[in-house]
C-alpha cells in the first residue's frame, strides 16, 4: 500500500515537531520522505522495526514515481478535511463563535475572520464574497475547528517560548516574524500603529507596562494575539524589538502549526500594508 505524505505524517511519524531531522515539522520531513526519497531512518525516534516495515514500500512508490513531487498544501489540506470532516456546523457557534444562517438554502456558520467574515458550509470554507481561501488559510480554519475548544480568551498572555512543544519554532518565529517586522518598523512607531489600526488591530499601550507600543488582534472570536513593540534607543545602543504574546487559551483553539501560521500570516499582513 502506498504511502501519501499524510499517510507517513499520520500513521508512522512521532508527530512531535523535535527538528531533529533537519526540518522544522514532521510534515515537512514527511513531504521530503515521500517526494523527495530522503530515508525513513533520517528520523531519530522511529524504531528500526518501523523503518525496515514501511521503508520498503517507500522503496516501491519512489521506483513507480508516485507521490513524487506531491503539492504539501494539497496533502495539508486533504489531512485537515478529515480531521473536521465529523464536525456538525450546529455545534460550533458555541465552540468558536460565528452564527448560523441560510444561503441558498444551505446552513452556513458566517466566523468573523481579522476584519471580514467567512462562509463555512459543506462546499467548503469561502469568503463572503464567494471567493476562495488559500489552501493554507483553509487548512488553519479546519484545524480550529477541529481543535476542539470552546473557552474564551482570558486576557492573560504568554510567549510562544511559554507553551509547550514550540522550542523547536523559536528561530523560526525569529526569522519569519520577529525580524522582519523589527526591520520594517524600527523607528518608525508612528508606521507601525497606522498599519496595525488598519488590519482591525486595538492600541492597548496604555494597558500594558514597559512597551513602546502594543496592539491586540483577534482574527477569530476565539484566538486573541498580542503585537509588542519596543523602538530601541540610539543613545543607548538598545535596537528596536517585536514580540508577539498569546491569551493563555490559544493551545485549547490552534494546534502548534496553525499558531506558527498565524504568526506568519499576520506578520505578512502587517509587512504588505
Amino acid at each position: 500500500m502506498a504511502l501519501s505524505v499524510v499517510d507517513l505524517y499520520a500513521r508512522v511519524l512521532p508527530r512531535t515537531n523535535c527538528g531533529e531531522c533537519g526540518y522544522p515539522t514532521c510534515m515537512a520531513f514527511a513531504s521530503m520522505v515521500v517526494s523527495k526519497k530522503l530515508p525513513l531512518k533520517g528520523c531519530p525516534h522511529l524504531s528500526a522495526k518501523a523503518v525496515s516495515r514501511y521503508q520498503p514500500e517507500l522503496d516501491v512508490q519512489h521506483a513507480a514515481g508516485k507521490w513524487t513531487q506531491r503539492d504539501l498544501s494539497a496533502d495539508a489540506l486533504a489531512w485537515a478535511r478529515e480531521r473536521a470532516a465529523s464536525m456538525n456546523l450546529a455545534d460550533l457557534p458555541a465552540r468558536i463563535g460565528g452564527e448560523l444562517t441560510e444561503v441558498d438554502g444551505q446552513t452556513i456558520l458566517v466566523l468573523p475572520y481579522f476584519q471580514g467574515v467567512i462562509h463555512i458550509g459543506r462546499e467548503g470554507i469561502r469568503t463572503a464574497d464567494g471567493g476562495e481561501l488559500s489552501r493554507w488559510e483553509q487548512v488553519f480554519i479546519l484545524n480550529h475547528m477541529a481543535q476542539g475548544g470552546s473557552r474564551r480568551p482570558t486576557g492573560r498572555w504568554k510567549a510562544l517560548q511559554e507553551i509547550p512543544n514550540t522550542v523547536s519554532k523559536i528561530k523560526s518565529m525569529h526569522s519569519h516574524v520577529e525580524e522582519p517586522l523589527r526591520e520594517r518598523f524600527a523607528g518608525q512607531k508612528g508606521k507601525l500603529a497606522a498599519v496595525a489600526r488598519s488590519i482591525g488591530g486595538v492600541d492597548v499601550t496604555a494597558e500594558t507596562a514597559s512597551v513602546d507600543l502594543a496592539f491586540r488582534f483577534q482574527p477569530l472570536p476565539r484566538v486573541s494575539v498580542m503585537l509588542l513593540f519596543w523602538d530601541g534607543d540610539k543613545d543607548s545602543g538598545f535596537g528596536a524589538e517585536v514580540k508577539l504574546s498569546f491569551d493563555e487559551t490559544i493551545t485549547e483553539h490552534l494546534d502548534i502549526e496553525s499558531i506558527m501560521f498565524l504568526s506568519e500570516h499576520l506578520a505578512q499582513l502587517l509587512l504588505n500594508r
